[in-house]
């Protein structure tokens, strides 16, 4: 928020300069961004009036001006600007002044003698452009220094305000602040209660008591809407990023940064029955003031009569009912609607006003209508009219619940000590009302501190105003103790090691992702929308971490790189009873040639294998792999992991589909893990280490083209022998000697006893167990 220091002044004037002021805000939490002067400095510059003007005798464009600076004596001053002309005031530069880039001297202009010079805004440095001298009102008194007509010794304070702190988007806000940490007086503008001098009113009917609580607007009759904006408004406003339009929409925006109410003025005699709050209906449009017709949405909140809607909620009037020069009546609106009823609807618009700024982020609803009624004073002051009566229509409003401060947990947070009087003094200071107990206090918050919520914000409030330069910098002293780590639980650290041994690099992507990725990508209809997305296409909540990975890979394609191994660790989003379930993922993506380029071997792209060996590090060894479909990944070349039977992800290839559209020339290979059972692990345990040598015996056995591997072997574990070492596939075989639609898979076994030395009976007897097991659950037929 961009505001002028003069104008906070006659609020709080604290006994400290520009830059005393710009660092007690930065310290106490509103950080000033820019701090510059409005105006360039200058001197000996006064206001002026041209007595006569004649032209000058040996050029066409000069004139010889005989000036009046308030010193009794004319000035000549010869003077080139097309506008001067006799009774014109005007700023002059005098005889020694110093202007931003040059300094006033007597001088001799095509042989007549030149006292000074008449000024433009341009040499003055206050306005980028000036076409002749600048014009100045028939009030202005001669001789005064144009730095003290307008108000020149100003300076612009720039706050970059956090968004909890809606209390200070106007003056009236900083102003309590800067009186709260200097103990200044504040200096509130008097704001009296008008009397009726009507009895017409308009008939308000609020449709949506919970995202309108409060709505209050009278009718001003006979206001003269040509009515000329005092300089000292327009002033503030330009110096606050608001231009001038016409005085009665000046005084709404006034108001606004005055005591930060959003307010609106309808055309009276333009509403067709009485206003109307509630939401737009299917197939409403409404054409805005910035002249941009949008269609409404049933979630979208409107301000309406009988004849349609006349004003976007909170965000923007309609055009159908704006103020103009014509404007003889005008229906004065102030209103509190609900953060919940406003927040995005602008940005979804693609625009932003000051009003919807304020009300996504919570106005004061208990200044409703003192606004109305400053306002009122303003249009009356400028504009005249006649003032009717105020329609109000209030609910339920937000209920400012007690937050307890304890005494101990402020010390404690804060490491120093702070006792009751000092801790009530600095509530009392803000306006805080609050009852002291036994151990600390109750504080109820003001209408306008939405931030006040728990008692963390209250020890954030007593720290900036007792400052916190004067918490003194302690180095912590503590102990240094060892802290448990379990060895059946790992650190992501290491999952994070293990891939980055291999060539990966991590990313960091959003946690939200476009809707059309995930009805697509990974087949979920119904996504985990956000109220108020950042951007279009980041708007629902992601239940997978390719998004971000498959965005890095074209955004590093687009730069020549034709080799990729990135993953990332990161959350993703499932709905729950209670709003929705996090759940920790690992995912990665290798794309391009399976090495770097090299003379050792020859050059092939990465394939399924090369990432399940990845998958296998990070499992330990324990994972499973069961042949399965997922919307992404290519229909022959995808496994679904399991743990201990359990399903924690999926491996594949992306789907030829999804290499078109993303134009990918190379195969892609995607894996996605849940990160807790990856963490767990059983603890290693001793087992005592045989005397005796292993006995071999290899078995060969013919079953079914579809038989998986793996069952053959989880089925032979899963005889329970405790003289199974070891077990392994080294041979599969199809051709001669083999049945169509067969296979021949050939195994190691070892067997091994800590006991003794097995002989080949005790051997055989267990090839013989292991075989019978294999004929019953998958039909294998020992290969003659």
């Amino acid at each position: 928020m961009q505001f002028s220091e003069h104008w906070l002044r006659q609020f709080v004037n604290p006994a400290m300069d520009s830059q005393a002021v710009s660092h007690l805000l930065t310290m106490a939490g509103l950080e000033v961004e820019e701090l510059t002067p409005v105006a360039p400095a200058f001197t000996k510059v006064v206001v002026a009036q041209i007595v006569s003007a004649e032209k000058h005798p040996d050029a066409d464009r000069l004139q010889i001006c005989k000036v009046d600076v308030g010193q009794g004596e004319l000035l000549q001053i010869v003077c080139g600007a097309p506008n001067a002309r006799a009774g014109l005031k005007a700023p002059c530069a005098l005889v020694g002044a110093e202007l931003p880039d040059f300094k006033i001297k007597q001088a001799k202009v095509r042989g007549v003698e030149s006292f000074g010079m008449m000024c433009s805004a341009k040499e003055l440095g206050i306005s980028q452009e000036g076409e002749g001298i600048l014009e100045l009102s028939e009030s202005a008194e001669l001789g005064q220094d144009i730095r003290a007509l307008f108000e020149l010794d100003d300076q612009l304070l720039t706050l970059k305000l956090t968004p909890n702190r809606t209390d200070c988007l106007s003056i009236l806000g900083i102003a309590r602040d800067v009186a709260a940490l200097t103990g200044a007086p504040l200096a509130q503008p008097e704001i009296a209660v008008h009397t009726a001098a009507h009895t017409q009113q308009r008939a308000v009917q609020v449709r949506e008591p919970e995202a309108c609580p409060r709505y209050s607007g009278r009718l001003i009759l006979d206001v003269n809407a040509q009515a000329q904006t005092p300089e000292w408004m327009v002033r503030r406003l330009e110096r606050s990023g608001i231009r001038s339009i016409s005085a009665v929409v000046d005084i709404t925006n006034y108001v606004l940064l005055e005591l930060g109410q959003p307010l609106h003025a309808f055309d009276a005699d333009k509403l067709q029955g009485n206003i109307q709050v509630r939401y737009a209906r299917a197939g409403e449009e409404l054409l805005l003031l910035n002249e941009q017709t949008v269609k409404l949405a049933d979630d979208m909140l409107v301000i309406a009569d009988d004849s349609g809607p006349l004003a976007l909620a909170g965000i923007m009037g309609g055009e159908s009912s704006a103020v103009s020069d014509y404007t003889r009546n005008i229906f004065l609106e102030s209103a509190y609607f609900a953060p919940a009823a406003i927040v995005g609807k602008a940005r979804r618009l693609n625009f932003s006003s000051d009003s919807s700024y304020r009300f996504e982020r919570g106005v004061d609803f208990a200044n409703t209508l003192q606004a109305l009624e400053r306002a009122t004073q303003l249009v009356l002051e400028i504009c005249g009219g006649q003032v009717g009566p105020v329609v109000e229509v209030l609910n339920a409003l937000p209920v400012r619940k007690p937050v307890k401060l304890r005494l101990a947990k402020l010390n404690s947070v804060l490491g120093i000590i702070l006792n009751a009087d000092t801790v009530s003094a600095l509530l009392q200071r803000l306006n805080f009302s609050f009852v002291a107990l036994a151990d600390g206090f109750e504080v109820t918050p003001p209408s306008y501190r939405f931030d006040i919520d728990i008692e963390e914000d209250l020890i954030e409030e007593v720290a900036r105003l007792h400052g916190y330069d004067n918490i003194p910098a302690l180095p912590p002293q503590d102990s240094i103790n060892m802290l448990p780590a379990p060895e059946a639980s790992l650190s992501r650290d290491l999952l994070r090691d293990k891939l980055t041994a291999h060539g990966y690099q991590e990313i960091v992507s959003y946690s939200f992702v476009d809707e059309h990725w995930e009805r697509d990508f990974l087949n979920n209809p119904q996504p985990i929308k956000l109220q108020n997305p950042i951007a279009s296409n980041l708007s629902v909540m992601r239940t997978g971490l390719w998004a971000g990975l498959m965005e890095t890979l074209s955004y590093n394609l687009n730069r020549k790189q034709d080799r990729l191994r990135l993953f990332e660790v990161g959350s993703a989003y499932f709905s729950a009873e209670n709003g929705y379930r996090e759940v920790a993922r690992i995912s990665g993506l290798a794309y391009g040639p399976a090495a770097p380029e090299q003379w050792a071997a020859e050059a092939r792209d990465v394939d399924f294998f090369d990432v399940k060996a990845e998958v296998d590090s990070l499992t330990s060894g324990r994972a499973q792999y069961v042949a399965a479909q997922h919307p992404a990944l290519h229909p022959g070349q995808t496994a679904q992991v399991l743990l201990d039977g359990q399903p924690v992800g999926w491996i594949g290839k992306l789907h030829p589909k999804w290499l078109q559209h993303y134009q990918l020339p190379r195969s892609t290979i995607l894996f996605e893990l849940d990160v807790e059972p990856l963490l767990q692990r059983k603890v290693a345990s001793y087992t005592q280490v045989a005397k005796f040598p292993p006995v071999r015996r290899d078995i060969a056995v013919v079953v079914d083209e579809n038989t998986p591997i793996q069952a053959l072997l989880d089925t032979m574990w899963s005889s329970g022998n405790k003289l199974l070492n070891h077990l392994a596939l080294f041979d599969v075989y199809r051709g001669k000697g083999v049945p169509e639609g067969k296979k021949s898979l050939a195994f190691l076994v070892l067997m091994q006893d800590t006991q003794k030395t097995l002989t080949d009976a005790e051997a055989d007897a267990v090839v013989a167990e292991l075989l019978e097991l294999l004929h019953q659950r998958h039909g294998a037929e020992l290969r003659n």
